[in-house]
This record gives C-alpha cells, sequence and structure tokens, in this order.
C-alpha cells in the first residue's frame, strides 16, 4: 500500500499538467490556430499543441487550418514557402527512484528506497508554423503544394 500512494499521486499530477489539445482559435488559449496576413495571398499559419500531441499531428492541424484558410480565400490549393517547428516533444511527468545500502561500524547496515515525481508543465508543448501562398486553379506538381480540398478529407480533428 505504502508504495501504491506515490504511483497514484503521479498518476493524478499527470491528469493536471496539460489539458488535451483541442482544434479551434488559440483565442485566449495557447493552443490551437493562429493566423496572419502578410500579403493578399500569403498567410502566415500556425497551430500549438501540447504534449498529448507529437509533432507529426501538429503539422497535419496545421496544414488543416491552411486548407480551411485557403477555401475561405477562395482559393484551390496553396504552397508551403516556409515551414518551422519549435518547443520538444518531452514527457511532462518523470517518475525516478533509487535503492541504497549503507553499513557502518560495528556491523550496523541500512538501507533506503527513494522515488522522486518531476514535472515540467512547459514539457511537451509545441507549435508548427506555415507560411502559405493560396493559389486558384490546378495545383501544380511538388511536395510542397497542397489541393486544400483533399487536406480536409484527410486530416480530420
Amino acid at each position: 500500500m505504502r508504495l501504491l500512494l506515490p504511483f497514484a499521486c503521479a498518476l493524478s499530477l499527470t491528469a493536471c499538467v496539460s489539458a488535451p489539445t483541442v482544434y479551434g482559435p488559440a483565442g485566449g488559449s495557447d493552443r490551437g490556430y493562429s493566423q496572419q496576413q502578410i500579403e493578399s495571398d500569403r498567410f502566415r499559419v500556425s497551430f500549438a499543441a501540447g504534449s498529448d500531441l507529437d509533432y507529426g499531428r501538429t503539422e497535419d492541424l496545421a496544414l488543416r487550418r491552411a486548407a480551411e484558410l485557403t477555401l475561405e480565400q477562395g482559393g484551390d490549393w496553396f504552397l508551403v514557402v516556409a515551414r518551422l517547428r519549435d518547443g520538444d516533444d518531452r514527457d511532462p511527468v518523470r517518475v525516478g527512484g533509487s535503492v541504497s545500502r549503507t553499513i557502518g561500524s560495528r556491523g550496523y547496515s541500512g538501507s533506503s528506497v527513494g522515488l522522486g515525481v518531476s514535472i515540467d508543465g512547459s514539457a511537451g508543448e509545441k507549435s508548427v508554423t506555415l507560411e502559405i501562398l493560396v493559389r486558384t486553379g490546378e495545383p501544380e506538381a511538388g511536395p510542397e503544394a497542397y489541393d486544400a480540398r483533399d487536406v480536409l478529407a484527410r486530416v480530420a480533428y
């Protein structure tokens, strides 16, 4: 029972560290999407996520927002001209332990077991920022060209 208590505490603290990332505008939150118009057809789209999402999923959600924005602007496809990743994939809760044994004078000995829990509230926070050009007509071929309707069909939220 004594060993169960620290693990139960660690699990309950894990739940408090990070709320799940939800797809939507960042608004007053530090998670979600945001966008900025740079020129008439150029936009910067970002998606910020917590430790519950990896970089791949975070980038997919940034691409989804870029696709939605492209269609809102009357475009058919978009070209990613710049891509930036920020943050890390570290686990916000770490559990560690140690065992030691000591031998003293007159034959006395002792043992100890230690358990530590470390919580880093900013660990696992990440964002992906895309700079895109909105285009109409048939998409050009290339790894950075995305058909907006195909992205929306492929990336669910």
